[in-house]
């Protein structure tokens, strides 16, 4: 097991002027980001209907959730290419160039056609600017931490660096706001007509903003200070891949620190806003509603992470994220339907549905190409939970309570079968527990505070000044991008074709309980570390 700093801290040093035109200033612009990249995923249930074929809408959504993921996969290439740029030739040129290619493309994102419009060539181009918005947010995320850190006072450094956390939540909160509000004012039809475009557009405005704040930013003095000693990396990336002890720490932000921040950061700000609409069956509002709710408690929860990190050390903070993130987010989640749609969970644990055919292969990518095809696409949608047993040459058959029987693909008559059986359409709103809701999110909201309180102050001080920039950028991106990012399609895929929706929160629990084991034998403590070598 890593060894313990056990150092005495030194009283607590006051923050600057200057140090908190820097909060400012790299806060915003990464709020800009995550507003931006995050707008999209508010949005992912209407963009299967916008921007995919209206045919198979099981498959739309999936197709709009791994085009969010997508934009996550490029992330590490964005920051392999801007981080060594940002160790070679300095942090503020490298926030400048990745803020104006976020704003623009976001923009673009605004005025594209959609699929009525002009086919195809819809979800062509909203890849394009997809994989663009990924590739600069890949140079902003681990970079800010760094150029923060770098001029944080040495002794809170986790207090001072939190706040850049809060960004991320503060941006899907801005842009959820803004779906909510236009969708209260605007009609169903107005909302699918234009009135989605309208976060995006306004993203310029921010941009103007953003773009005036980083140009007054001042360069990390750690990197002045490697400029003026002629001690800069001419190669950071083979560098670092070269030196055991960075590449060794990189592996652990990748497999512990980043997975765990971004499993829970997607599983609670992003895939409970698509599981509470899509599987509870709430109305889109109120489901949007109770997530924001949840996130309100995180920003004064992560500046308590992080005050607590530096007075207790980052290591014992971050493993109690870990911890409780890995044991909370199945009882969460089954939590959620059980208090969000009671009906709905109760008719899963009482009423046995069995899905009887010949070539069941459902693949979500395709139309379905029968009728068993069509009865598992069309249950998965519907939120029940089946039983599928294959049988070669059987005609497709659902089954209900082993006594009524629906042949072939019938979608009125599986409704009447099913609502005899206690099925409900949608959730009940008056049987709907709010409270309990609320409640359950916050406990995601508190494992993940537990981890980003600290989590941008340990980016940095992993590391060496010359290439601390590649090094805490491209582990962080390529885990944030491969396993966070992707999660929310991962657990919609998984859960589709299992036919239980449950079952794919599995794969967020079980990556971290491989996170909380990674940290529990090698995280080192990095509390007060000197950050000028």
């Amino acid at each position: 097991m890593a060894a313990m700093n056990t150092s005495t801290p030194a009283a607590p040093q006051a923050i600057t002027p200057t140090q908190r035109k820097v909060v400012l200033a790299a806060c915003f612009g990464t709020f800009l980001e995550w507003y931006d990249f995050l707008t999209f995923a508010s949005l992912a249930t209407y963009f299967g209907v916008l921007f995919f074929p209206p045919d198979n809408p099981t498959a739309a959504l999936l197709a709009s959730l791994a085009t969010f993921g997508v934009g996550m996969l490029v992330r590490p290439l964005g920051a392999a290419v801007f981080g060594s740029l940002g160790d070679k030739y300095g942090r503020r040129p490298i926030f400048i160039t990745t803020i104006a290619l976020m704003g623009v493309t976001t923009f673009a994102v605004g005025l594209l056609p959609t699929y009525a419009q002009v086919g195809m060539l819809a979800p062509a181009l909203l890849l394009v600017l997809r994989l663009l918005q990924g590739f600069a947010v890949g140079g902003e995320i681990g970079g800010a931490a760094v150029y923060l850190t770098e001029h944080a006072p040495n002794n809170r450094r986790g207090f001072y660096t939190s706040v850049l956390q809060l960004m991320g939540p503060l941006g899907i909160m801005a842009s959820m706001l803004q779906v909510v509000a236009l969708q209260y004012w605007l009609t169903p039809a107005e909302f699918g007509e234009w009135g989605w475009r309208v976060p995006f557009l306004l993203s310029i405005v921010l941009l103007a903003i953003s773009m005036k704040s980083r140009m007054s930013m001042i360069e990390s003095p750690v990197y002045l200070e490697m400029q003026e000693s002629n001690t800069l990396s001419k190669a950071p990336l083979r560098e670092c891949l070269k030196d055991r002890r960075t590449l060794g720490r990189m592996a652990l932000l990748f497999f512990c620190i980043s997975a765990g921040g971004s499993l829970l950061f997607f599983s609670s700000q992003v895939y409970t806003n698509v599981f509470l609409k899509s599987v509870v069956k709430l109305e889109p509002q109120f489901a949007g509603m109770l997530v924001m709710l949840g996130t309100l408690a995180l920003f004064p929860l992560t500046i308590f992470c992080g005050w607590l990190s530096d007075r207790v050390g980052r290591r014992p903070v971050l493993l109690a994220g870990l911890l409780l993130g890995a044991l909370a987010i199945l009882p969460v989640f089954h939590g959620l339907l059980h208090y969000g749609n009671p009906a709905l969970a109760a008719f899963n644990r009482n009423v046995a549905v069995k899905l009887t055919g010949a070539d069941c292969h459902y693949n979500p990518f395709v139309k379905a190409r029968n009728d068993c095809e069509s009865n598992q696409e069309w249950l998965t949608k519907q939120g029940v939970v089946y039983v599928l047993q294959e049988q070669s040459g059987a005609a497709a058959q659902v089954a209900v309570q082993g006594q009524t029987s629906v042949e072939g693909f019938k979608v009125d008559a599986l409704k009447q079968t099913l609502q005899a059986a206690g099925w409900p359409e949608k959730a009940d709103a008056s049987r709907t527990n709010v409270p309990a809701i609320i409640a359950l999110l916050l406990i995601l909201v508190v494992a993940l505070a537990l981890i980003t309180g600290p989590q941008t102050a340990v980016l940095a001080e992993l590391f060496p000044a010359r290439t601390r920039y590649t090094a805490a950028a491209l582990p962080h991106n390529l885990s944030a991008g491969w396993i966070g990012g992707m999660s929310p399609f991962m657990v919609t895929l998984i859960g589709t074709r299992m036919g239980d929706v449950s079952l794919g929160i599995w794969y967020p629990a079980g990556l971290l309980c491989m996170a909380f084991v990674v940290g529990l034998l090698f995280l080192p403590e990095t509390r007060n570390m000197p950050l000028e070598h």
